[in-house]
């Protein structure tokens, strides 16, 4: 019963392995219960008896009903039996989870799929687990599908799995280890009694607590190697070894990359501390400009994500123009400007380059490619940090009549698709609003207005993320967001209205500093495109901007209200006039916005964090690890110190000196037994090492007020000084090597083994734990036999057993071969 359990716990151990892989808890649950019904069944299986074909054809069937159980109660019967309904919702909700996992990096979203998924995997890995462990008693074996599942995170994580999970789970195998050890010694041969008294021999087994605490041993030893050596080791990043991710479309043995979950990326960047450079760029016309990394145009009731992208080999961004803009058809005025960007080194890693819409050039060093639909330019094999690359934008100008006349959808539908299930509120709130606009143009500017003014909206990085009932509470109660709610609450008002419209996630113009507009970490932003037919996908801007919302953020001008009198020029807007700020009409006080901290009250730029300088960080890692390495020397040192002013200040001292002499003599390898007397030791020093005449004196004068301490009634008036220690340290290490002496003041020995004992120490606590259970069992079975027999054992009237006379010393029980 026991090696079943084991398996169990050494999964579910190694499983919390995966927590950097997944947003929320959902999945471990789940997780956990595969774990647990696969346990159940094999030790239901062992405790039966059964043969060893039974458990691993008996456990999918339990699986198969948890997993019923939990995902598709509604279809089954019962809630648990499986039907063809529940059969075919599995197998969508596992379509559903693999195409997530395709789409999204690590952290994935906590979606029913992908726990699914997970759980499926996690039970196969238990199921393997407990064939290899249980049924064909080969506990070392069953480390392989245990491996499996770890090198997951750790081929798909680029930050190393933390120290906690890994011991967690290196714990896990080696009980499972352990305990296969002791069941497979407790039926190797029979219990031999010797020197038994006070109980009877029958059902004796053999003791195999000494093998379980000596493999616990050897397990902390490695585990605590396995974590401190990596620790001054080069890091090395893990390759992934599967590709899951976003297909680029280079057909074979193309790569792949993996979408991260850019709505929690935003969110986490807009509310850290630190306010980072992420790049720098110049223009020709001097205009900032949004800089978009991704395009998401599924809305699926929870959040925002991007369709799969694909690079052709003819869009590589090499081999000439970008694609072109979908939707812009000859005719609209266009604006040209070059812009040169440089990334940062110290980004996280990223996959695509931020540009502004629509690019139409890119030069860029690597194999860059843009997906046709989004223009989005992304690379499997190159990173953005660091990179310096060059990209030319037409933006079009529309006239207002181009934008009022523009009414035709695109070829795609599923820029207007939104999930079952929306409040139908929102929907009439979006037809409410833009009760008074005759075309789709004229809508999208009334939903902007009414974010940016009339809708009392307020800015809010505290807000709570997206979704169906996140998207109600914000519009119908709260009204107090970031860019995350405004841009994706907008873009469903608008396709609610019939316009197509996607979620662009990115970074605002930034701020001009010196020549060149620096983009920073609090710049990241989200705002809707929305689609006109002719023109192509054009920029909104819901969020409020200056000091009480996105501070960098800017109004197209195409998207202001348009007077009777003035048509809107172009270039871009600085925001809401100030006339429209000190109207009142937000809902609350407005607070100070963190971008806003770059700057002076007067507006005016100052200059740029540049972070640490790499050779700074460099020295700040040498420095750590020769303190590191440096730590026993300087333990050394303080005992030294702390030991000379004690032998200083009393008689008693001479303890310390002669406490000092040993530790003096281990540093340089002349230590003897520890059983050794203080003239013993005098004596052998003198005569294998032969000491000057003041280092025999001090020596002498050492030994002789340690021997007086320790026997005689009085100590000796004069003992020890600082001075004779010091005398024979120089002595004794002008007899040894260069390497010893070298040793002895940067490694010294006797800190390694005091350190090594309180090792044994702490792990002789847990011996000690580990042995008090048993006793305690023992002594309680000794109780109860001697009550049901009278006080006496059986056989025998004066309670001794028939092996030898009462009196004898403790039971203790051999295992010895079968013959």
């Amino acid at each position: 019963m026991k090696l079943p359990v084991a398996a169990g716990l050494a999964t579910a151990a190694v499983t919390v392995t995966l927590y950097p892989l997944f947003e929320g808890g959902s999945w471990f649950w789940s997780c956990v219960g595969a774990v647990l019904v696969t346990t159940l069944a094999g030790a239901a299986a062992s405790r039966l008896g059964a043969r060893p074909w039974v458990a691993p054809a008996v456990t999918p069937v339990a699986v198969l009903l948890y997993l019923t159980a939990v995902f598709t109660p509604e279809e089954a019967w019962l809630r648990a039996v499986p039907t063809r309904d529940s059969v075919v919702r599995l197998a969508e909700l596992l379509g559903s989870g693999f195409d997530d996992i395709q789409r999204f990096a690590a952290p994935v979203p906590d979606q029913p799929g992908i726990t699914l998924l997970t759980a499926a995997g996690v039970a196969l890995i238990a199921l393997l687990v407990d064939v290899f462990a249980v049924r064909l008693r080969r506990a070392a074996l069953a480390g392989l599908p245990l491996l499996a599942l770890f090198t997951v995170p750790a081929a798909v994580m680029t930050e190393p799995i933390g120290w906690p999970a890994f011991v967690v789970a290196a714990f896990g195998y080696i009980g499972l280890l352990v305990t296969d050890g002791r069941e497979r010694l407790s039926r190797w041969g029979r219990a031999v009694v010797v020197r038994r008294s006070g109980g009877s021999a029958r059902g004796a087994a053999p003791d195999t607590e000494r093998l379980a605490l000596s493999g616990k041993r050897i397990g902390v030893t490695a585990i605590a190697l396995a974590i401190m050596v990596p620790a001054v080791l080069p890091a090395l990043s893990p390759d992934p070894l599967f590709g899951f991710g976003v297909g680029n479309g280079l057909g074979g043995g193309g790569g792949n990359i993996g979408i991260p979950d850019a709505i929690a990326k935003l969110g986490g960047q807009l509310r850290q501390q630190s306010n980072g450079t992420v790049l720098t760029y110049t223009s020709s016309d001097d205009v900032p400009r949004y800089l978009r990394i991704y395009s998401l145009d599924i809305f699926d009731g929870t959040k925002w994500t991007l369709a799969p992208l694909r690079g052709r080999p003819e869009d590589r961004v090499s081999e000439g123009p970008l694609p072109p803009a979908p939707g812009l058809r000859p005719g609209v005025s266009l604006k040209r400007a070059e812009m040169r960007v440089t990334m940062s080194e110290d980004i996280d890693e990223l996959n695509f380059l931020p540009l502004p819409y629509p690019a139409r050039q890119v030069d860029a060093d690597g194999d860059w490619r843009a997906d046709r639909s989004s223009l989005m330019v992304f690379s499997t094999e190159d990173e953005a940090a660091g990179l310096e690359y060059r990209v030319v934008t037409e933006e079009p100008e529309p006239t207002t009549t181009e934008l009022r006349t523009a009414v035709t959808l695109p070829d795609s539908e599923r820029y207007l698709q939104l999930p079952d299930g929306l409040d139908p509120r929102v929907e009439a709130l979006a037809r409410r609003v833009a009760a008074d606009a005759a075309t789709p143009y004229e809508s999208a500017v009334e939903l902007q207005e009414w974010f940016t003014r009339s809708g009392r909206f307020t800015y809010d990085l505290r807000a709570s993320g997206s979704g169906a009932q996140a998207l109600s509470r914000f519009l119908l109660r709260d009204r107090r967001g970031y860019c995350e709610q405004f841009a994706g609450a907008m873009a469903v008002m608008a396709r609610l209205l019939g316009i197509p419209a996607r979620v662009s996630i990115g970074y605002t113009g930034g701020t001009k500093i010196g020549d060149a507009w620096t983009v920073r970490t609090h710049d990241a932003h989200a705002w809707p495109e929305l689609f006109f037919d002719g023109i192509g996908w054009l920029r909104f801007e819901p969020t409020p901007a200056g000091a009480g919302g996105q501070g960098t953020a800017q109004v197209p001008s195409y998207s202001l209200p348009v007077t009777p009198t003035a048509e809107p020029t172009s270039g871009a807007s600085e925001g809401p006039s100030s006339d429209d700020e000190d109207t009142g009409q937000s809902a609350g006080p407005a607070r100070p916005n963190p971008r806003q901290l770059d700057r002076d009250l007067d507006g005016t730029a100052i200059a740029a964090d540049p972070g640490t300088p790499a050779a700074v960080k460099f020295g700040i890692g040498a420095a750590a690890v020769l303190a590191l390495l440096l730590l026993p020397a300087a333990a050394r040192l303080l005992v030294r110190r702390r030991r000379l002013r004690r032998l200083t200040r009393s008689a008693a001292g001479g303890h310390a000196a002669w406490a000092e002499l040993r530790d003096i003599l281990t540093d340089l390898g002349m230590a003897g037994e520890p059983s050794e007397t203080p003239r013993a030791l005098g004596r052998r020093i003198a005569e294998r090492y032969a000491p000057g005449p003041q280092a025999a004196e001090s020596l002498a004068r050492v030994v002789t007020s340690e021997e007086r301490l320790r026997y005689a009634p009085a100590p000796s008036a004069s003992g020890p000084v600082p001075a004779d220690l010091r005398r024979i340290r120089r002595d004794l290490a002008s007899k040894t090597s260069r390497w010893r002496r070298l040793g002895a003041a940067l490694v010294p020995m006797s800190v390694l083994l005091r350190l090594r004992a309180a090792g044994e120490g702490v792990l002789d606590v847990f011996d000690r734990l580990e042995g008090l259970r048993p006793r305690l069992w023992r002594t309680g079975l000794r109780r109860m036999e001697l009550r049901r027999t009278g006080g006496t054992s059986p056989g025998h009237g004066t309670g001794t057993t028939p092996e030898r006379p009462a009196g004898s010393g403790e039971d203790r029980t051999l295992t010895g071969a079968r013959r």
